[in-house]
C-alpha cells in the first residue's frame, strides 16, 4: 500500500467485479489488475471499491538462497 491506497504488487478485492486480483500498474490514477490465476487483465472501474487483502510484502514468495557461492 502507498499512503493507504492499493499499489503495484498488492493483492486486492475488486468489489465492482467481485474478483480478486494483483495490482500490476497504476496509470493516471487508474488501477490495472491481473487475475490471481491466468492472464486476464482489466482496469478497475471504481478505485474506491478496491480493498487490499494481502499487501505486497506478504504477497511475495519467500526467497530461496542463491545456488551461486559468493567469494
Amino acid at each position: 500500500m502507498k499512503n493507504g491506497a492499493p499499489w503495484v504488487g498488492d493483492q486486492v478485492r475488486d468489489e465492482v467485479t467481485g474478483r480478486s486480483a494483483i495490482v500490476t500498474d497504476v496509470r493516471s490514477g487508474r488501477y490495472v489488475l491481473r487475475a490471481l490465476h491466468g492472464v486476464r487483465q482489466w482496469t478497475a472501474l471504481d478505485a474506491s471499491r478496491l480493498t487490499v487483502t494481502v499487501p505486497l510484502p506478504e504477497n511475495r514468495p519467500p526467497r530461496r538462497p542463491s545456488a551461486r557461492r559468493h567469494r
